[in-house]
């Protein structure tokens, strides 16, 4: 199960992007859950949104 979370995290990370190959698509519609591709998604995001927190706190700190 650790590699279809790894591949669910990676459809993920790749799709924020908007980039995927077909070959690639097809293989996760066929080899992921949808709960997998939800769950990878809300940790995705809600990892980016801490991220873009800390980049926007940083440079608060930085332009003092």
């Amino acid at each position: 199960m650790a590699g279809g979370n790894l591949r669910a995290a990676l459809a993920v990370f790749w799709s924020f992007f908007g980039v995927r190959r077909r070959r690639d698509y097809d293989a996760d519609a066929q080899n992921l859950t949808p709960l997998q591709v939800v769950i990878a998604g809300l940790i995705g995001g809600v990892a980016f949104v801490l991220t873009m927190l800390l980049v926007v706190y940083l440079a608060m700190q930085f332009l003092k």
